[in-house]
């Protein structure tokens, strides 16, 4: 019994339509839905960060800087399903700030985003050295040094992709299988 080439593509469409259809969940990474405060925007103070995802997310990191870099979060960001929140450290003094953010989606690929905002603080009438402490006083007390801020999230990822396979990989397996089965089935003979 001779097959005919039309067999031989449609095992090789079938093939591909399946790879494609099971991979395609694992393609879709993780992206930003909003942010308080929002891109751009102005604000009068500012006593925490939240940043909204389309979906949960893990190991997140959160760091507020100002023009200077100096670094204005209070510990550990606190997640709540799709909703990651940072505490600032102190009031914010007037100027501008980004929010630096770096997380790791279900599929285990890390997506990572820079919001930049400018706080206008409302004049205090007291003195200025009665205010809020330095900025650099801040930054030593309540974040780590930069080189562990930026070793915590690569030792993670590092950990987080030894769990699964890439989704290009299955691609290629399925691919490679229906070419297989096509070439199977066209060239088998008569018996």
């Amino acid at each position: 019994m001779r097959t005919s080439p039309f067999a031989a593509a449609l095992a090789f469409v079938v093939a591909v339509v399946l790879g494609t259809a099971l991979a395609s969940p694992a393609l879709a990474h993780t992206s930003l839905k909003s942010s308080d405060p929002e891109k751009g925007s102005t604000v009068k103070g500012l006593d925490s960060v939240t940043l909204t995802f389309n979906e949960s997310v893990r190991f997140p990191v959160v760091i507020v800087r100002d023009a200077h870099g100096r670094a204005f979060h209070d510990g550990k960001p606190k997640m709540d399903g799709p909703k990651v929140i940072q505490k600032v450290s102190a009031p914010l003094p007037s100027g501008k700030y980004s929010i630096a953010w770096r997380v790791v989606s279900d599929d285990g690929h890390p997506v990572e985003g820079e919001i930049p905002f400018t706080v206008k603080a409302e004049q205090a009438s007291a003195s200025p050295t009665s205010q809020a402490p330095s900025p650099q006083a801040v930054t030593t007390a309540a974040s780590p040094p930069p080189a562990q801020v930026s070793a915590t999230p690569a030792s993670r990822r590092q950990d987080q992709d030894q769990g699964g396979i890439p989704a290009w990989v299955w691609i290629v397996v399925f691919g490679l299988a229906g070419i297989g089965i096509g070439v199977t089935l066209s060239l088998r003979k008569k018996p």
